[in-house]
């Protein structure tokens, strides 16, 4: 867009005669050294946000205003790209010299450390309390931030690594686990039988959602089971819900809450915090602080997993099927992905589905919703083994003993060997860049909203 053009949004936004040179003219067109760029690039990014303020919330702006928003926040996130395709790793190296960061604490240290290149704690919770359609969504230039960071071999890996470090609080949880045997942690719990540590998500009231409620508790208690000495491996089964259709039943998971997904209770950052925290995590085990996170290394701590499905494995609980070792499952159980009718990216679905049912299956799912049920030709391509409902406690039992009964030596050795030619660490950092960005627009995208609307009635649902 040419400047006039440029002109003539903003003035029929009505914002002030000259407003719109003077914020043209202070856009960098071309980077140099980081010293210089970081002050003219804030600079701009500090008219951009402030031009956005003059307009009003985005819930009240008209059409007019309402493009004047669009063009200024889109023309700061190809400043922000401009930016990071040089700096990135700089700026990386820089807020990280005093050691490695986890990606939400990551974000956050950048925006101190280069203004407006990522959303301040205060413009973020600014944001927090509205609904998911009434935010401009500041979290996008984290996305951004992400991608560049994650797009980078070193930077990239480094980030990772930092993700598969056990939580500070995760120490202390799993002496507890180590001492009493049960580990309570709100809605996870966590109980060692025999050989196994059984994990036991619980959100009740939305069918084992997950939420922002949720996820540090659940990658603590993953931490704590796979740090407990006693135990060779576990088992991840969803705990019994409320819903008048399967009261009293377990059930494995519903995948994201979408009711707080539309009232927007969950951050942008919540899904590469999930993805490259406690899902990763299930895959790859926990990294060791001062060595390179690759399945060559092996210096990490891992336990092989056993996902037992009651009911149903709905979108992101469907994607923990997919580095699961071993997938047990009701026969009357379901998996659906259900993108299409979210608006959004179904994790690292895209990367790991394919290998188990064919790329046309896949897209089937991913694209199309297509429900695959456990004990039909195309689930059993992810389930291992079924039972009936009534008998998933038995079966349960039997197959801990059946992949217990040779150690465990060789059932971890055996996982890294697999994983090294299934999803090499590179292939896993690589395709997490493009998940960052991709995600962070389809989640403030108006699409989302118009979803969630038609296909959950998202707008009469109680928080």
């Amino acid at each position: 867009m040419d400047d006039d053009d440029t002109t003539a949004v903003l003035d029929r936004a009505g914002l002030a005669e000259g407003v719109a040179a003077e914020w043209s003219g202070a856009e960098p067109v071309r980077t140099a050294d980081l010293a210089t760029d970081r002050h003219r690039y804030a600079a701009f990014w500090e008219r951009s946000s402030a031009l956005v303020a003059m307009l009003p919330p985005r819930p009240q702006r008209n059409a007019a205003e309402a493009a004047a928003a669009t063009l200024v926040l889109s023309r700061a996130r190809e400043a922000r790209e401009r930016f990071l395709a040089v700096h990135a790793e700089a700026i990386y190296d820089e807020v990280t010299a005093r050691g490695m960061l986890r990606l939400e604490d990551l974000v956050f240290a950048v925006a101190a450390a280069v203004p407006g290149l990522a959303p301040s704690p205060e413009a973020v919770a600014a944001e927090a309390g509205r609904d998911q359609g009434d935010k401009d969504g500041v979290e996008i230039d984290q996305g951004i931030l992400l991608a560049h960071v994650l797009a980078s071999p070193r930077t990239g890996t480094d980030l990772c690594h930092a993700m598969l470090l056990p939580l500070p609080e995760s120490a202390e949880a799993a002496a507890r686990l180590a001492a009493d045997g049960r580990l309570e942690l709100g809605p996870v719990t966590v109980e060692r039988r025999g050989r196994a540590a059984h994990v036991t998500p619980s959100n009740p009231r939305f069918l084992n959602a997950e939420d922002n409620t949720t996820l540090r508790l659940m990658e603590a208690a993953v931490d704590a089971a796979i740090l407990d000495p006693a135990s060779e491996i576990i088992v991840l089964r969803g705990g019994a819900v409320e819903h008048p259709k399967y009261a009293g039943r377990r059930v494995f998971g519903a995948g994201i809450n979408l009711t707080h997904l539309y009232r927007g209770k969950i951050p942008f950052v919540w899904f590469l915090v999930r993805d490259l925290g406690y899902v990763h995590k299930l895959f790859r085990g926990l990294a060791a602080p001062d060595a390179v996170p690759d399945d060559v290394a092996g210096r990490g701590r891992e336990k092989p997993w056993i996902a037992a499905v009651d009911a149903f494995a709905i979108g992101g609980h469907c994607q923990l099927l997919l580095v699961a070792d071993y997938v047990l499952a009701a026969d009357d159980a379901f998996m659906t992905l259900p993108a299409r009718k979210e608006g959004i990216i179904p994790g690292f679905a895209n990367l790991r589905l394919p290998r188990f049912t064919g790329e046309r299956i896949a897209r089937e799912a991913i694209l199309y919703e297509r429900r695959l049920a456990c004990d039909g030709p195309e689930g059993r391509l992810i389930v291992d083994e079924v039972a009936p409902p009534a008998g998933m406690d038995a079966a349960v039992e039997r197959t801990v003993a059946g992949l217990t009964d040779a150690g465990s030596v060789s059932a971890v050795g055996n996982r890294r060997a697999l994983r090294v030619g299934l999803e090499p660490f590179d292939a896993f950092r690589r395709y997490a860049s493009v998940y960052a960005r991709e995600q962070a627009y389809c989640h403030f995208s108006p699409a989302l909203i118009a979803n969630l609307e038609r296909n959950w009635d998202a707008r009469n649902r109680r928080a």
